[in-house]
């Protein structure tokens, strides 16, 4: 499996029909996991309708920091390995983490001002998912702003190793300082959440999941393609010469 995708021309014929098939698999998977959370789940007894944004939130959370590890793995792999498409998994990966960091900012802030009384709290958590926000658009900005993709690879590859540093701060923050979220409800030892919620909970991880897994495959695509077609331009130009 690493052999075909570290090829590009293999790469490119075995995902042919995945990303679609991912992507529509993804899409039916969401629409039942909203219809589940946002429909069928109880109001939580104490937070009444506002816990339901919990099913679209945490997963979203989860995902923004797991997204952030895909992409320091790739990075590892193409400062070290030098894998010929990690670079481009790490780059094809950020705006789809980018979008689930948002919408858990997003989401957050929506379920914030019914419980806390505040759309926005300058505390450990929201702050430093606001800050791997930011290291998302920067590493996006490295790859827009040098001139080639090697130049670009490395840099932001560097930048993504950096700010790896932000992931356990994000993980463990309400545990190392006082802060406004309570403590996690899922985690490798115990899930502290009502029965009713869990179902929903994990199709709505397993969701998002499967549409990265999607949306990741069909950029990698996109960015391979548009490469050659770069590189078949340069042959014109330096054939005309």
């Amino acid at each position: 499996m690493i052999s075909t995708f570290a090829n590009p021309h293999r790469f490119m014929k075995f995902t042919q029909w995945m990303g679609p098939a991912l992507l529509g698999l993804g899409i039916v998977i969401l629409v039942w996991g909203l219809y589940q959370g946002l429909v069928l789940a109880p109001a939580d007894y104490r937070q009444g309708d506002a816990a339901r944004i919990m099913f679209v939130h945490v997963p979203a959370a989860m995902m923004c920091m797991g997204v952030y590890a895909f992409m320091v793995l790739a990075s590892l792999s193409s400062l070290i390995w030098k894998h010929a498409l990690a670079d481009i998994a790490a780059k094809s990966a950020a705006p789809v983490g980018a979008v689930f960091t948002l919408i858990c900012l997003i989401t957050g802030s929506l379920w914030g001002k019914p419980i806390w009384n505040t759309w926005w709290e300058w505390d450990a958590r929201l702050t430093s998912v606001l800050v791997l926000f930011f290291i998302y658009l920067g590493y996006m900005a490295i790859w827009s702003a040098l001139e080639t993709p090697q130049k670009a690879g490395r840099a932001a590859a560097i930048l993504c190793l950096v700010g790896a540093v932000n992931i356990p701060i994000i993980k463990w923050s309400v545990d190392w300082w006082s802060t406004l979220h309570q403590q996690a409800s899922i985690t490798l030892t115990k899930i502290s959440l009502p029965a009713d919620y869990i179902v929903p909970l994990f199709t709505m991880l397993a969701a998002y999941g499967v549409l990265f897994g999607a949306l990741v495959i069909m950029n990698m695509r996109a960015e391979i393609f548009s490469r050659r077609a770069e590189m078949l331009v340069q042959r014109q130009y330096a054939s005309m010469d």
